[in-house]
């Protein structure tokens, strides 16, 4: 039920200028979608629609450009908290434990970060190995990921 109305969510916006949660609330019921406008405020922000401008000092709902790296983000705090075990760092180098099979996914995630100081990584099974450009920035990658998991 939250993904069909969260995708009409999406549909109604790129059809139609809509301005309020309101007006939202309506289209959906017009779809045959019942729904509360608490449950419309968290699609909206799982989302990531922004109020852009459309002149007249009118604003309408939009998707975000910077949905797909939110949402990547999103994802990549999920990846870790359900399946990060423990982080630890030697000189340049950070080693995160993964439960059985995760470690790939966690590697991906880390690459596609696009981290400036991270000159690669290398995943196992359960263990993902990066390699940072100098000891300073392994330590404070590694305190990041620590973080990231609380």
């Amino acid at each position: 039920m939250k993904n069909q109305r969260q995708e009409y969510l999406l549909q109604i916006i790129a059809e139609e200028t809509v301005e309020t949660q309101e007006q939202l609330l309506e289209r959906l019921q017009e779809r045959g979608i019942r729904s509360t406008q608490a449950t419309i405020s968290r699609d909206i922000k799982e989302l990531h629609l922004i109020k852009e401008p459309v002149g007249q000092g009118r604003y309408r709902y939009a998707v975000s450009a910077h949905r797909t790296k939110l949402n990547f983000a999103d994802r990549l705090r999920t990846i870790f908290r359900e399946g990060v075990l423990s982080v630890d760092y030697a000189q340049n180098l950070v080693v995160i434990k993964t439960m059985p099979g995760l470690a790939n996914g966690a590697a991906a995630a880390l690459d596609g970060m696009e981290v400036p100081y991270l000159v690669g990584s290398l995943a196992g099974d359960d263990t993902v190995l990066l390699v940072l450009r100098d000891n300073a920035a392994a330590a404070e990658f590694a305190d990041e990921i620590k973080e990231m998991l609380r």
